[in-house]
């Protein structure tokens, strides 16, 4: 039996559906904070981000289609039904996914056009 690296994950034990969940929608567990450390240790932060910031396009892409499906689904119940506040339970969710996007799209320009911090 092979012996785990330190801070590796045993792949007898998967992670929870919540866990799961959590990291399919919100992207902050791949970064490192910059802020924190030595020059060095903020260097090597940075330098990671902008390499896991390769991920960010397909969070968008997530959000994308859940904001769209939202606002079918709210649309939808909308003409068939012309029920307004069930409607809103759909337009709502879709709504936030507008900003969800800017911010997702402002960190992933942010890390491949700005220059390191110092």
């Amino acid at each position: 039996m092979s012996e785990l690296v330190a801070g590796s994950r045993d792949l007898r034990h998967p992670l929870r559906f919540r866990t799961l969940l959590y990291r399919y929608w919100f992207f902050a567990w791949l970064f490192r904070d910059v802020g924190r450390g030595s020059l060095f240790e903020r260097a090597a932060a940075w330098r990671h981000n902008q390499a896991q910031a390769r991920w960010l396009p397909t969070y968008m892409r997530r959000w994308g289609i859940a904001g769209v499906a939202a606002f079918v689904l709210g649309a939808a119940v909308e003409q068939l039904g012309g029920a307004a506040l069930l409607a809103a339970l759909f337009f709502v969710p879709s709504a936030i996914t507008v900003p969800v996007n800017a911010v997702i799209g402002a960190a992933w320009l942010g890390l491949k056009l700005l220059p390191a911090p110092v």
